[in-house]
């Protein structure tokens, strides 16, 4: 079936009855989750909504005002998830998130141009694409593409733009001769009706489902941003299109006076001096190590310094790492002393390491870990990772009450 969406692309609103209307449960992705969405599976006698297919994602939008969070295709029936239920038989209005449609169609349709024209070019064939929310890429059958190729491309695309050359669409049953003649990836499995035909005049004609821009005006522009190694010898080439495009050196261009600000120089120089920074960094980062091995190792000479020497010893820093407190521990080098070591936000989280006689150190160490609230393990040298250094007070309280008991058993 060919729905009302795809044979008016450009049509924001439709009223239709409702067929059937069902309790169903959606799987959906929230935060990078996978959660389980309860809402009402609705057919319509047809849809301004577009379902997913062709490499394009569904359209949003809402019904009767009431929200469609997705809608796919099965078979020739589009289901739509709604989150509230309508009454079957009754006439509703269908309306689309149109920023969101117009925007899958530049870049659908953007993607139809370049596809055709990096073919015509250098006989690279299209094996899938990608819509993303922010760019798009195209999966090209070649293990490699030039800059030199890719500023033909883009050159060329832009000049088919600048020429307003018309979009139109056709339908023809599958048995039709036509169909031959026309540049395809396959139909689906489950492909009912009659088969859509995407021709952009003089350029290509490719079996497509999904909505398309009327004109190539509509497109604005094409920027072809970078290209990634696909899998199998193929080439992943990412662009945006339209609005996308705008947005894109809109933010590009917000953040260079950001950085002009931040750096205090003007954007031919900003590579120089993030450069020059990340150098001056490591440099510090390198100082700052040394720094605080030399302060362990002076640490460490305190304690061994003592007379008489210390049954246990607990030492703190905000600014440390796992090889400030290892350095300790080395420098140290006596199993008889009980070490109890943190370092990280005097507040918040951080590390502990727990060293010392072997009898000790992991019944110390777990119940330092209930304190400070933290997970490790260890039976000569006792690690974890904790988020309650602010209980340190409290931490030492137990050691010493712990000691003080095996004095009195001994």
């Amino acid at each position: 079936m060919v729905f009302y969406c795809q044979r008016k692309c450009f049509d924001k609103e439709y009223k239709t009855k409702v067929v059937s209307c069902k309790p169903a449960t959606l799987e959906v992705l929230q935060n990078g989750k996978k959660n389980k969405r309860q809402c009402f599976e609705v057919i319509f006698d047809d849809t301004v909504l577009f379902p997913e297919g062709g490499g394009q994602p569904d359209d949003r939008g809402t019904v009767n005002d009431i929200e469609v969070v997705r809608v796919i295709r099965k078979g020739g029936t589009a289901l739509h998830y709604l989150v509230a239920p309508l009454e079957e038989g009754t006439e509703v209005l269908q309306r689309v998130d149109w920023a969101r449609r117009f925007d899958h169609m530049q870049q659908h349709s953007g993607q139809h141009l370049i596809t055709a024209v990096t073919e015509t070019l250098f006989g690279f064939a299209t094996c899938s694409w990608y819509l993303a929310e922010k760019m798009s890429y195209i999966e090209l059958d070649t293990p490699k593409l030039m800059p030199e190729q890719m500023e033909k491309i883009e050159k060329e695309v832009n000049s088919k733009i600048r020429e307003g050359i018309p979009i139109s669409i056709a339908e023809y049953d599958i048995d039709d001769p036509a169909i031959k003649e026309v540049r395809t990836r396959g139909l689906p499995d489950d492909a009912v009706g009659p088969i859509r035909v995407v021709c952009i005049e003089g350029v290509d004609t490719n079996m497509c489902c999904g909505t398309h821009v009327s004109n190539l005006s509509q497109l604005q522009a094409i920027k072809l941003l970078h290209t990634e190694k696909g899998k199998a010898n193929k080439t992943l080439l990412y662009f945006v299109a339209g609005g996308r495009l705008l947005e894109y050196f809109g933010n590009c261009y917000n953040q260079e006076r950001k950085l002009n600000i931040l750096l205090r120089t003007e954007p031919s120089n900003h590579l120089f001096i993030a450069q020059k920074n990340q150098s001056d960094l490591k440099a510090t980062q390198k100082q700052l190590r040394e720094a605080l091995k030399d302060l362990a190792i002076a640490e460490a000479e305190k304690v061994k310094n003592q007379t008489p020497k210390p049954k246990w010893f607990m030492h703190h820093r905000t600014n440390a790492d796992n090889d400030y407190l290892s350095t300790i521990v080395n420098s140290i080098d006596d199993e008889t002393i009980l070490k109890v070591l943190t370092a990280g936000n005097d507040q918040g989280a951080g590390i502990l390491m727990v060293h010392g006689p072997q009898h000790l150190v992991p019944n110390v160490g777990s119940k330092l870990c209930e304190i400070f609230e933290g997970r490790g393990g260890g039976k000569t040298r006792f690690t974890a990772k904790v988020n309650k250094l602010n209980k340190r007070a409290e931490a030492e309280k137990i050691v010493q009450t712990l000691l003080e008991d095996l004095d009195v058993e001994n």
